[in-house]
């Protein structure tokens, strides 16, 4: 275990120094279009507006365990670790990470949907969100929407960003399925998926992009898309992932980007009284 820890503290050093170095080429030459002008404030406006806005059911919610929409005790959990991974993300200058578990039924997605939602309070943040998990997609269910295309259409280029995704509040906006994709791995090794995803970078300008992305050891899937984002964050789940599945996946991760950490899903503190299990335990 030692001389795993090291050799994952080893890769994390050696990845920070050459982002730091380097940076992301394509997405640097993206933002630079934006940002090299005076008008890329107004553009990125445009941009959000021209996304389909959405309410959502609060009830629907709740059924859902969605539980930050709204500031409120049960949102607590939650709210702490968004604080926690905005705060590593601008520390290290990281704007891309992908959520993923070891295995299914670990709650990522669950996770993925209550940290979108809690960033769309924060109205100074403009937060996208990348549905990837395209072999059982979720998040239309959880959120009981549904979106105008399919997210395989978006990433294939047949359809934009903008026609495609919707809107939460003004400052979030979600890339989701319609349905499950049989064989999605087409996307991901695509040389044009970077491409892609720079250009919504370009469009929206958003200080974060979230990607719920596979289990990690369910496929290949997520493998394809980890070379694609500045850092990953586990979801484990008490009682039921391991250990040993715990450091499969930050070897795995720390092969292509940084572990930003492990989030112990469902773990309950005595005096947890909300119902939701939704208690957690957070390490880098």
């Amino acid at each position: 275990m030692e001389k795993l820890q090291q050799a994952l503290h080893k890769a994390r050093r050696e990845r920070d120094a050459t982002a730091a170095a380097q940076g992301r080429a394509v997405r640097g030459d993206a933002r630079g279009a934006n940002h090299g002008s005076g008008d890329g404030d107004t553009l990125a406006d445009d941009a959000w507006l021209s996304i389909a806005p959405v309410t959502l059911d609060p009830e629907h919610l709740i059924r859902q365990r969605i539980v930050s929409h709204d500031n409120s005790r049960d949102s607590g959990a939650f709210d702490i670790l968004r604080t926690k991974l905005m705060l590593q993300m601008k520390k290290h200058g990281w704007r891309r990470i992908a959520i993923t578990s070891p295995t299914p039924v670990c709650g990522k997605s669950t996770v993925v949907c209550n940290l979108a939602l809690g960033l769309s309070r924060q109205s100074d943040i403009r937060t996208v969100v990348l549905e990837l998990d395209l072999r059982k997609p979720s998040i239309a269910e959880m959120l009981g929407v549904r979106p105008p295309e399919d997210i395989a259409r978006m990433l294939s280029g047949d359809v934009s960003f903008q026609d495609q995704a919707l809107r939460i509040r003004d400052n979030t906006a979600i890339s989701i399925a319609q349905s499950a994709t049989s064989d999605p791995t087409r996307y991901f090794l695509s040389e044009k998926l970077e491409a892609r995803l720079a250009e919504i970078e370009a469009a929206q300008d958003p200080d974060l992009m979230i990607f719920d992305v596979p289990p990690l050891l369910a496929g290949d899937d997520t493998r394809a898309l980890l070379r694609h984002v500045d850092c990953a964050l586990l979801i484990a789940r008490a009682e039921m992932t391991t250990v040993a599945q715990i450091d499969a996946c930050e070897r795995e991760i720390a092969e292509q980007t940084n572990v930003l950490g492990v989030v112990l899903n469902q773990y309950r503190h005595e005096d947890d009284t909300t119902g939701y299990g939704y208690g957690y335990g957070y390490g880098q």
